[in-house]
């Protein structure tokens, strides 16, 4: 793919989605396990933190450039292309500067790994260098069939970057690079010096890429490319570019304009109606380790940090119980029930029953994507109907036997009246039900409290993994009904990705709901018109409004249909909402990947994403029509 200049949209081709590569796929995991055993083997022992568990390495800037330098190319070739693998890491620099004019400090980052600083401010800790994730070239020895379709799950934050690319190519050199797509964050960054890329166009193609997350950060020009979809939000940007199809900005000093939607396909929101940054580590002036735990804001614009400290409360680590895989959950329990916060430290963690969160404001923070497993069907996280629970940094996955549900806010009847003001919050949560094992889940994130904020998840039923299957035999294996359940009123979701579920993938029965940005794709592998079938209706609808609703609001969503198992497979809407004045959508479309077909976009309004038009979305500007 050609990127066109600054200023100046290109589209990118077609979508070629992630398994019709199944041989590229092939190469891909016996790559994984190549580098994984030798990056393993190759790499010295890092320093870590004692405070914060053996997956955790600190680095301060009295360390040599060059030192720190190994220890991360070692971490990258261990992790580059891990995509199912149980490690898990994260890399914290205490605040100061990093590298130099000479000697840049150029990171890579891989699966399951978090860069983080650990300043007050994204200001206090620098990297002259970079900080990159480049495409998966998946054939020919890894020179050819370049993308990022399966960069999941890495975070970056809390740091600033100037950029430098002393020792890198002249294609390499025009700008700092992060290929990603779903599960990955950034988040507090201040970065300069060159463009920021969300696409690498310095490697053989095909170049795509598949959606993203940035909040809370100030940024130069941006390139985004072949990104078919993006959130970006409550930040800074000093330009953008290109689009392909569903980009949306909400709260973001800089954004580019919608008018003209869907050429460009921009979504632009002045402000957020309610935001809550995730908490971050940093440590003090007497080097002490504490949570800061941002405030939740309303009718926001532009970063928290750009005038002081984020506001919010400061909490020590001695008020956390920092925990590690080997804890049983009766441990946890027990800490939490005696008023502790919990810090989740990196590494996988098998759940045989639920980690109880029944007490206001308390913290769950995991570090380097901590891993809980549901084990013997449970539910491996469970909070309360109470106010202030803060969730982030965690990503929960379905285990062999079916579990009710995965993550519950709230139960099903219970009071559900908690505070507009202070909301319980998810930040960067995740759910898998297959991949890297046998999943099974009726339901992956159930909310039934009022007032809750969900802030960046993935909720994925695995298209693809290692479990040993056949697309065929994924569909009565990894069981997954729905994605995500929404009983509670008055809930926001900023950044809801949710794939691959069997029946609607998320439905919303409370009242007075928002969401700005909603990404999805249908199921790959229905085998038949009869397995995908809704009573009478063909198919089950990405994103179901209960009838019963009489306000509810989305900005930004795209329903994308890949039938691979069995094109012949119709779905008859995309989204499914009352006809009622009060329940409104704003640019929403389907997309044909290049199987199947959705019959409209809603409601029976909007043409056919068939095969006809594959990569060419069927756009709807506002529903109802004004």
């Amino acid at each position: 793919m050609t990127i066109q200049p600054p200023g100046r949209r290109g589209l990118a081709s077609p979508h070629l989605r992630r398994r019709q590569l199944g041989r590229a796929f092939a190469v891909g995991l016996a790559l994984t396990t190549a580098l994984a055993t030798a990056g393993t083997a190759a790499a010295a022992p890092p320093p870590s933190s004692w405070a914060l568990g053996s997956n955790v390495t600190v680095f301060d800037p009295s360390m040599p450039v060059g030192d720190i330098q190994a220890t991360l190319d070692a971490a990258n070739a261990a992790q580059v292309a891990n995509e199912m693998g149980t490690a898990r890491h994260a890399y914290l620099f205490k605040p100061g500067t990093y590298g130099t004019a000479q000697q840049p400090l150029q990171i890579k980052v891989g699966y399951y790994t978090e860069i983080a600083g650990l300043g007050a401010s994204p200001n206090d800790v620098v990297i002259n260098g970079k900080v990159e994730v480049y495409n998966r070239c998946l054939e020919n020895g890894g020179t050819s069939n370049c993308l990022a379709l399966v960069n999941f799950w890495r975070t970056l934050s809390n740091l600033s970057i100037n950029i430098n690319s002393v020792g890198q190519d002249g294609c390499r050199g025009s700008a700092d690079f992060w290929a990603v797509s779903q599960a990955v964050s950034m988040r507090r960054l201040n970065i300069s010096g060159a463009n920021l890329s969300l696409m690498d166009y310095c490697t053989a193609g095909p170049q795509y890429a598949s959606g993203g997350f940035i909040a809370d950060s100030k940024l130069p020009f941006v390139v985004s490319g072949s990104q078919q979809q993006w959130l970006t939000r409550n930040s800074e940007v000093a330009g953008w570019s290109n689009g392909v199809w569903n980009q949306v900005f909400s709260g973001v000093v800089g954004a580019p304009s919608e008018a003209g939607f869907p050429d460009p396909p921009y979504t632009t929101l002045d402000n957020t109606p309610v935001s809550r940054e995730k908490p971050y580590l940093f440590v003090d002036a007497q080097g002490k380790y504490n949570v800061r735990v941002p405030a939740a804001q309303r009718n926001s614009r532009g970063i928290t940090w750009g005038n002081g400290m984020t506001p919010g409360r400061t909490v020590p680590l001695t008020d956390f119980y920092v925990a590690s895989p080997s804890d049983s959950v009766q441990v946890i329990n027990n800490q939490l029930a005696r008023g502790k916060n919990l810090l989740l430290t990196p590494g996988v963690y098998d759940i045989a029953r639920s980690i109880e969160v029944k007490r206001a404001d308390t913290v769950v923070l995991g570090l380097g994507h901590a891993t809980l497993t549901a084990v013997n069907g449970s539910t491996p996280l469970d909070i309360a109907d109470v106010s202030g629970v803060i969730v982030a940094g965690v990503t929960i996955d379905a285990g062999l036997t079916k579990s009710p549900v995965l993550l519950r806010v709230g139960k099903p009847h219970g009071n559900k009246k908690t505070s507009a003001d202070n909301p319980t919050t998810l930040s960067d949560v995740y759910f898998r039900v297959g991949g890297p094992h046998v999943g099974k889940a009726d339901i992956a994130l159930e909310v039934n409290s009022d007032n809750v904020l969900i802030d960046h998840t993935w909720v994925w039923r695995g298209d693809h993994g290692v479990e040993g299957f056949t697309d065929t035999q994924r569909w009565n294996t990894n069981i997954g009904r729905n994605g995500v359940v929404i009983n509670g009123d008055n809930v926001t979701a900023l950044g809801l990705f949710v794939e691959h579920f069997q029946q609607y993938n998320t439905v919303w029965n409370g009242d007075n709901g928002t969401t700005i940005f909603f990404q999805n794709e249908l199921p790959y592998d229905p085998p038949t018109q009869a397995d995908w079938m809704n009573g009478n209706v063909e198919g089950w609808a990405a994103y179901k409004v209960n009838d019963c609703v009489k306000t509810h609001h989305l900005y930004g969503g795209g329903a994308y249909v890949f039938n691979q198992n069995n094109p012949s497979i119709h779905t008859e809407n995309g989204f499914e909402v009352p006809q009622t004045p009060g329940v409104q959508l704003h640019h929403i479309m389907t997309v044909n990947l290049s199987a199947g077909t959705i019959d409209h976009v809603v409601n029976g309004v909007g043409g056919p994403a068939d095969t006809t038009r594959v990569g060419s979305p069927v756009f709807i500007a506002q529903y109802p029509t004004p």
